[in-house]
């Protein structure tokens, strides 16, 4: 971004009354964000993950709907994103969605960006889970020169700045440091969407920026299915990210929530989502000029999965929040909102990576049963 268009980029930040972004930290310019995808198996000709149909059954999810614009923000160009979205979607009867269309708009952060092999994986995955879960929203894919955190911040603060953004993903993260608490506003709109992050894939262990207050963290679980694919139970996936942050204060929703051996500091995750490989999702990735370019569909895990997921959950029914989330999880009915996951680990660390009732350090508040908190 050139100095003239960055001095009006901020100008309608300040016009649109949105903080301006706070990079006093030197530590954000060492932030480099990791991509948490992981592959099973080799490439097929032919998808052999799970199918939208199975995850919506799972997760008790329309068919159909979207409302607003999910905002994706990755690192790195895409250059057949467009192709593989479409692609996917023939697979599995979707709306066909295409820049013409205007279902898919695709923002570079910069002029010839250059590509990727895991970032355009991870890139593939969350637009075509975000499409697949809620058909009808737009997907704003943002593309970050790099994965470095100032790159990373400039992607993020122009999606807060589209108004007609409901849902912002972040299927990335990387190591707390201390002037983290001072981005926290970097996760606000004026529109009032809701940020959501991965938690991470390395088992407990806490990630930015899903640990920032005004994200919501999304951790992983793993689903189990009888021979004839029916559902058969969801418990913790081992490389689910969770802990206490060494940095952020214990934010209201979980105050009142009351989450125990907290010490007054921010808990992650909030919520959960399928991440396993092994019980992993269809994803068409095609890669130029390959070899092999006739075995592109991929089975992909990792809680990157869960993030663009839950964004289009929160485009679905315009509700998901970590205010609503804690709140919903201390009604009596709660089991209406949240499926609790009691079983599973994501390391030897005791109390801190066990799955348990209610809230847990591994699945957070558990995986969602509606799109309506």
């Amino acid at each position: 971004m050139n100095t003239i268009k960055a001095g009006v980029f901020l100008l309608g930040l300040i016009l649109l009354g949105l903080p301006l972004p706070s990079l006093a930290s030197s530590k954000i310019t060492d932030f480099k964000a990791r991509p948490p995808v992981h592959v099973l198996g080799a490439p097929a000709a032919f998808p052999k993950g799970l199918s939208p149909d199975q995850v919506k059954g799972v997760y008790h999810l329309p068919k159909t709907g979207g409302h607003g614009t999910i905002a994706i923000i990755v690192a790195y160009d895409d250059p057949t994103i467009e192709n593989d979205l479409n692609v996917f979607s023939r697979a599995f009867n979707l709306p066909t969605c295409t820049y013409q269309n205007n279902c898919l708009e695709k923002h570079p952060m910069g002029e010839n960006l250059s590509s990727n092999k895991n970032w355009s994986l991870e890139t593939s995955l969350d637009v075509e889970w975000a499409h697949a879960i809620a058909p009808r929203a737009k997907i704003l894919l943002i593309e970050s020169k790099t994965s470095g955190g100032n790159n990373l911040l400039g992607a993020i603060d122009y999606a807060r700045s589209r108004r007609d953004v409901v849902a912002v993903s972040m299927s990335w993260g990387g190591a707390e440091f201390p002037s983290e608490v001072n981005l926290d506003s970097q996760f606000q709109s004026s529109s009032g969407a809701t940020f959501f992050a991965s938690s991470g894939d390395n088992g407990a262990g806490v990630s930015w920026p899903s640990v920032s207050s005004n994200v919501v963290s999304v951790g992983g679980t793993s689903l189990g299915f009888s021979l004839n694919g029916n559902f058969l139970k969801e418990m913790a996936w081992s490389g689910s990210g969770g802990g206490v942050s060494k940095y952020e204060k214990e934010p209201t929703y979980q105050l009142s929530y009351n989450i125990p051996r907290s010490n007054s500091m921010r808990s992650i995750p909030d919520v959960s989502y399928n991440a396993d490989p092994a019980s992993g999702f269809s994803v068409y990735r095609s890669v130029p000029h390959s070899l092999q370019s006739t075995k592109n569909w991929y089975v992909i895990g990792g809680t990157s999965a869960g993030a663009p997921q839950w964004a289009a959950i929160k485009s679905l029914g315009l509700s998901a929040s970590n205010e609503k989330f804690y709140t919903d999880k201390a009604a009596d009915n709660n089991a209406s909102y949240f499926r609790d996951i009691t079983s599973g680990t994501n390391g030897d660390c005791t109390y801190y990576c066990q799955a348990r009732k209610h809230y847990d350090y591994v699945t957070g508040l558990g995986s969602p049963q509606t799109i309506s908190f």
